[in-house]
């Protein structure tokens, strides 16, 4: 794998390692990465272990649809209502502008790392 790329993957696994809108299973899939290229950074091992980081991100973006849901229910509980209208609004705009998925940190790191590698579109 070329540096700039790795460097690329990198990056947004460490994001998804450390940040706490990750869940669990994300975190140990980003330090799997992170654990397998520090043990092994042959260009096959590295494919690998970026494959199956991939394989794992598949489908755990949350979607602008899921997110607007969430605001437009779970949020107002858990957020408040001024909170949740502003997060709601916002989404919506993102959804006109043509965004797909969440822009929290650990979705923004997830989806462009699929979209990099052909899994999905942004």
């Amino acid at each position: 794998m070329e540096k700039e790329l790795f460097d690329y993957v990198a990056e947004r696994a460490e994001v998804l390692a450390t940040n706490d809108a990750s869940t669990q299973v994300t975190k140990d899939a980003a330090a799997a990465w992170e654990a397998a290229v520090a043990a092994d950074a042959s260009d096959e091992a590295v494919a690998a272990a970026t494959d199956k980081l991939l394989d794992v991100l598949e489908g755990r973006p949350t979607t602008i649809d899921g997110v607007i849901a969430f605001a437009e229910g779970p949020a107002k509980r858990l957020m408040g209502e001024e909170a949740a209208a502003a997060m709601l609004a916002e989404q919506l705009k993102r959804k006109e502008a043509g965004a797909k998925y969440c822009n929290c940190p650990s979705c923004t790191a997830a989806s462009e790392l699929l979209a990099k590698f052909g899994r999905i579109e942004l």
